[in-house]
């Protein structure tokens, strides 16, 4: 079972987009202790991981689905006898969406609980900021949310892996299943790291197939109104809206689009389509809506693996069945737990090696890391919501549109990302 904390601390609530040196200025043990040398670690054998995840605030739902993966990732290993016969524990720690919070408590996870490695966080710009802690201690972090930057040069090390899929690979899939040639694309953007990424993909792939950008609306984090922008967007006439947003934030925009018959007037296209929040508003609001997605439990039917995986999720949650953010943190902390495997231990630059040369296929099909960045080369999906007519049960969500198998190619070039090839 995970290790949850408890002990409060009192942070200001922020947007993601906190930038991770301003994160980092303000832990408790200052900037000049992450220049120290690489802890000792307890005398104990357990083997501990932490987990830092939003468990409250606006992506709780899909951190919540992230941990009982994580979770069940550690249990399935401790059936096994662990690693080496050494016990595997998860650490869970709350980072509240917050940069600063995420920082410190990943430092807490180094110094006070002697982790040996890290997985988790759930947005851009907090995943920076865990990243800024664990490279300065040669901590492995893995990281299981979208970002793009975190693969680029100046974010990089050699402790630092990226499990999820990034915006380039994700949008890319998403405009050539529906923007075509000659189309006019309007954009609705949450203004922090994740929105400006997935913008900047979606831009890029319309380049690509000659359609045209006619107008970008950014809208605050966490908002709850956007009457105000129905409107605007209304009026610039796309054929496509491309929704740029995350957690609750997708669920309102998308009720408040429809709300304004804004599905009568053009196709809305999101990059990242959630189950939770599907769910949280029906049918009947997400209808035709299509995203891109790095699981689909309605997988099982066509792919082993994930048949396997829900069946293990099933057995382990009531008979639930695993969504698409909580796989991240089944095939995060389950690929960390094999390269362990591989290593015969934790030893931190042999479980590097191990990770950099693992091929695993834990929820959906193949994958491994590619060297020059740690990426995560996988399959992409494209879903789109069924209306509920078509459903077969509550479950039945998405019609899989497209199934792109993981390459290279899907990935901007080590070159472009300011890495020696």
């Amino acid at each position: 079972m995970p290790v949850y904390e408890t002990k409060s601390y009192e942070t200001k609530s922020r947007p993601a987009g906190l930038s991770r040196r301003t994160a980092v200025m303000g832990l408790s043990a200052g900037i000049a202790a992450l220049a120290m040398p690489r802890l000792g670690r307890a005398a104990d054998d357990t083997i501990r991981i932490g987990f830092p995840t939003p468990l409250t605030g606006p992506f709780a739902a899909e951190a919540r689905d992230q941990v009982k993966c994580a979770e069940l990732a550690v249990k399935l290993v401790n059936d096994k006898g662990g690693i080496a016969g050494r016990k595997v524990e998860l650490l869970v720690r709350d980072d509240k969406l917050n940069a600063g919070e995420a920082a410190t408590r990943t430092l807490e996870l180094i110094e006070k609980d002697k982790v040996h490695a890290v997985v988790g966080a759930l947005s851009s710009a907090v995943q920076l900021a865990v990243n800024e802690v664990t490279r300065a201690r040669g901590v492995i972090y893995v990281s299981i949310s979208q970002s793009d930057t975190i693969n680029e040069a100046k974010d990089f090390s050699k402790y630092t892996f990226h499990e999820a899929l990034n915006p380039h690979m994700t949008t890319a899939a998403v405009a050539r299943q529906t923007i075509k040639k000659g189309m006019k694309v309007a954009h609705l953007v949450a203004d922090y790291a994740y929105g400006h990424e997935m913008l900047r993909g979606f831009k890029r792939a319309q380049a690509a197939i000659g359609a045209e950008s006619v107008g970008e609306i950014l809208h605050p984090f966490g908002a709850a109104d956007y009457s105000t922008f129905m409107p605007r967007l209304m009026s610039l006439r796309p054929d496509v809206l491309c929704i740029s947003n995350f957690g609750r934030d997708q669920a309102n925009a998308i009720k408040q689009a429809v709300d304004f018959g804004i599905k009568q007037q053009m196709k809305i296209v999101v990059p990242v389509i959630l189950h939770n929040q599907r769910l949280a508003v029906g049918p009947d609001v997400f209808e035709g809506v299509v995203g891109g997605a790095n699981y689909y439990w309605g997988l099982e039917s066509q792919n082993k693996t994930a048949a396997e995986f829900n069946k293990a999720f099933r057995a382990a949650n009531g008979g639930a069945i695993p969504t698409d953010y909580g796989a991240y943190g089944y095939s995060g902390v389950g690929s960390l737990l094999q390269a362990m495997q591989a290593a015969g231990g934790t030893d931190t630059d042999k479980v590097v090696a191990a990770l950099e040369g693992l091929q695993y296929d834990l929820t959906k099909g193949p994958q491994h890391y590619r060297k020059c960045d740690h990426q995560s080369v996988q399959s992409v999906l494209v879903l789109e919501s069924k209306k509920k007519s078509a459903m077969a049960n509550e479950n039945d969500l998405f019609a899989i549109v497209a199934n792109d198998p993981g390459a290279d190619e899907m990935l901007r070039s080590c070159s472009e990302l300011g890495h020696a090839t």
